[in-house]
């Protein structure tokens, strides 16, 4: 009897594994679904970051839109040049010159620059204090607690002395910085050559009001816009025309950045030969790195 129960057991678990099978074996023709070739080749030339600067979840969805839905070639900012061109090989498209993505903090004002600052005790982020009236005068400016720093997967970010800085270096331009500041002062920026020209600050009010809260920040006092029709001001604030802007700028733009009372027209990015050159016996380099971020519109160029 016992040999018979064993046997019918076995007999029906026996059966019921084929059965299984068969169905698994039919739903797996049933549901599958076709992956085009286009989109694996494309996965397997991307950095596979998943940073999201490309403006997908990740460099899977990206390379399903590119090969499904003619989405641009171009949008790997990790990737850069060599990445389009590759996955333009594949899509059988032509790609043109892809320029570097990178951001812009539009704020130069350290700790020892800012006035009305107030001791705050509340979430030591960037989002929280934003909430707060009175954490510093300025309600334009960076406000040094990280929330960049911490959103940078490339140690790409620190703040030093309550302010942003960008180490040039390192950065992709996948934008994550911009997408967290609560005061939206880093700018993702195509940059024309290794260094551009940018206008370090944020804060729109006027003059005398910028005084009173800052020791650095742009009074709006127009010397830019009078010397150099690429200075414009825009709600007392000097912004650059970056359509008109070229790598190799000339006197009249030089002398625009010498005239700026506060100092805010800045050149950051890279540091060139020359650079390095003029630096070397100096502790702390002459050319300014990017002390400052700002989240902008991504639409929106300014200085």
């Amino acid at each position: 009897m016992t040999w018979v129960t064993i046997g019918l057991s076995a007999g029906t678990m026996l059966t019921m594994a084929v059965v299984l099978t068969a169905i698994l074996g039919w739903a797996n023709k049933k549901f599958q679904v076709d992956v085009d070739e286009r989109a694996l080749s494309i996965i397997n030339v991307l950095p596979g970051a998943n940073c999201g600067g490309c403006g997908y979840v990740g460099c899977g969805e990206y390379a399903e839109a590119v090969a499904l839905e003619h989405e641009e070639v171009n949008k790997c900012t990790v990737g850069g040049q060599s990445c389009a061109l590759a996955v333009a090989a594949i899509m059988g498209v032509e790609v043109g010159e892809t320029l570097p993505f990178r951001p812009i903090v539009h704020c130069g004002a350290h700790y020892t620059d800012r006035l009305g600052r107030n001791e705050y005790r509340g979430e030591m982020r960037c989002s929280a204090a934003n909430l707060v009236t009175d954490v510093q005068g300025c309600t334009f400016g960076c406000l040094g607690f990280g929330d960049c720093a911490r959103a940078c997967n490339f140690d790409a970010l620190e703040v030093i002395d309550g302010l942003a800085t960008v180490d040039y270096e390192k950065c992709v331009g996948c934008g994550a910085c911009a997408k967290v500041c609560p005061r939206n002062i880093i700018t993702i920026t195509p940059f024309k050559s290794e260094q551009m020209l940018a206008v370090t600050c944020s804060n729109k009010d006027k003059g005398k009001d910028v005084i009173a809260v800052c020791d650095v920040g742009c009074i709006g006092c127009g010397a830019c816009a009078r010397t150099s029709s690429l200075f414009t001001l825009k709600d007392n604030l000097s912004t650059i025309d970056y359509d008109a802007y070229s790598p190799t700028c000339s006197l009249e733009v030089l002398d625009a950045c010498n005239k700026c009372k506060r100092q805010r027209l800045v050149f950051v990015g890279k540091p060139t030969t020359d650079d390095l050159e003029k630096t070397m016996d100096m502790e702390a380099p002459a050319l300014v790195e990017p002390d400052f971020k700002t989240t902008v519109d991504d639409t929106e160029w300014r200085g």
